[in-house]
């Protein structure tokens, strides 16, 4: 356990939810939001190479579910700098105990907790107020032709979102995501 970060494996161990240590004062906070070594010493070694940072104007919007395919997939460590979101993992990797199913946590400012989504994992969100912004650091550069999805609401997953599929605010991408019955052995476990 490291000194600065606090790590608790999911009902999928490979998804870790992390806790990093805010230090308050009279004047706010300081934290260390990505610390290498204290990643390491919690068991994730990853060299991540570039960090994305949306916004989302309204509660209820969802994004993904997303992943990028070999030889460019990404692992990913998410935080959010405002607001909250209900964060999704789905196992991808055939093979493994896991696969199929999925995990979640609410992340927010306030919570200040990070989730860290190794590669093979479909990864998406549902912003639970407005104005949320949600930084992530990804282990490979953006890749289109490897850039890939999954239904959000699929039936065969059966993720609890905490928005009902008529009122999620969706992009034309993420609203035409094919089934999970449908998606090739993309990883192996």
């Amino acid at each position: 356990m490291s000194a600065t970060l606090k790590a608790t494996p999911l009902g999928i161990p490979d998804v870790i939810l992390l806790e990093p240590v805010r230090h308050l004062d009279h004047r706010g906070f300081f934290s260390e939001t990505y610390n290498r070594n204290a990643l390491r010493d919690v068991g994730v070694d990853v060299e991540f190479v570039q960090d994305n940072h949306s916004l989302s104007r309204q509660q209820g919007v969802v994004r993904g579910l997303h992943f990028q395919t070999d030889p460019r997939a990404q692992a990913k460590l998410v935080r959010v700098s405002r607001g909250s979101v209900f964060d999704v993992a789905v196992d991808l990797r055939h093979g493994s105990a896991t696969y199929g199913k999925w995990v979640s946590a609410v992340i927010s400012a306030d919570n200040w907790h990070q989730l860290y989504i190794p590669k093979g994992f479909a990864h998406g969100f549902c912003t639970l107020e407005p104005d949320t912004e949600l930084i992530y650091k990804v282990s490979d550069y953006y890749a289109p032709e490897c850039d890939k999805g999954v239904a959000w609401d699929d039936p065969d997953i059966g993720i609890d979102w905490p928005v009902e599929r008529g009122q999620a605010v969706l992009s034309g991408k993420d609203g035409n995501q094919p089934s999970f019955a449908s998606l090739p052995a993309y990883f192996t476990a």
